[in-house]
């Protein structure tokens, strides 16, 4: 069985970075794509990025291109969404994801396993 633990959200200013961590056990962490999602109140659950098993392909919404990016280390079982120039509206729940393939996607369904997520909140 494989388990996700987020961790490094917290509250920050606006223009402030933060990098969220994903630790992943129980598995082959090489064996899986692995995905950062986000979901604010009232609202659908948001793709942000997704990382191939080797990082070799990556994916990014719209709305974290040129502020975040995804990466992994496979010798710690870690992911990582390093998040630059928050702004108000990056304000959410961010939740880690993990699929047994060898095909990145953005789509929330298709991922197997989630974490408990990580509140990020960005005001003034």
């Amino acid at each position: 069985q494989v388990r996700l633990i987020e961790s490094g959200g917290g509250s920050v200013h606006p223009g402030d970075s933060l990098r969220v961590s994903c630790t992943f056990y129980g598995r082959a962490f090489t064996d899986y794509v692995m995905g950062w999602f986000r979901q604010a109140p009232g609202l659908e659950r948001e793709f942000i990025a997704a990382i191939a098993r080797w990082g070799g392909t990556r994916e990014y919404a719209d709305s974290g291109k040129g502020r975040f990016t995804i990466s992994r280390d496979n010798s710690k079982n870690v992911m990582y969404l390093q998040m630059n120039d928050l702004k108000p509206e990056d304000t959410a729940t961010y939740f880690c994801a993990a699929i047994n393939d060898r095909e990145i996607s953005a789509r929330p369904d298709a991922y197997e396993y989630w974490g408990q997520g990580t509140q990020v909140t960005v005001s003034s």
